[in-house]
């Protein structure tokens, strides 16, 4: 191993499961998560000795939310299909259920308002920590997130979006 590396291999031991949750919160895909999580990990090995005695976690978390937001700018393209792939839910467990609850509830807001909730709520970011990362204005993260979660509140108060 390089001058570094064993402190690397405990900080990608330590953040990675936080990562690739607020990854997936972030895409609604477990796999793109995981290649989100693995391209700020390989971009944070990349810069390790400048980033070790700052905030790794930080640059970690920013570099996947600036990498989720260079995919929403260049969508890639798909081609859709004749038929609708089926979706079940694996043995009705609570936690399954809840976690599909709160990824549909999620889904149904702009990708904007989605990174403003979760690094606000997840995180527990700051509004002003927000804006810098999405670099956009404290009245922009404020006025998102007040119609994210009007949103959301609308969505859970529904009749079939409470949960399950």
């Amino acid at each position: 191993m390089g001058r570094g590396d064993a402190d690397f291999v405990e900080f990608v031991q330590a953040a990675s499961g936080r990562l690739l949750h607020a990854a997936y919160l972030l895409t609604s895909d477990r796999h793109h998560a995981e290649d989100v999580v693995q391209t700020a990990l390989a971009r944070c090995y990349a810069a390790w000795s400048r980033i070790r005695d700052d905030d790794a976690y930080g640059y970690a978390r920013r570099t996947m939310v600036n990498h989720v937001i260079d995919r929403w700018r260049r969508p890639v393209r798909e081609d859709s299909t004749e038929e609708v792939p089926e979706r079940s839910v694996a043995g009705g467990e609570t936690a399954v259920v809840e976690r599909e609850w709160l990824m549909d509830m999620l889904d149904g807001l702009t990708a904007r308002e989605r990174a403003v909730v979760v690094l606000r709520h997840y995180f527990d970011l700051p509004e002003a920590a927000v804006a810098a990362e999405l670099r956009v204005s404290l009245g922009t993260v404020k006025s998102t997130n007040a119609r994210a979660l009007g949103k959301l509140r609308t969505t859970a108060a529904a009749p079939n979006g409470g949960p399950r």
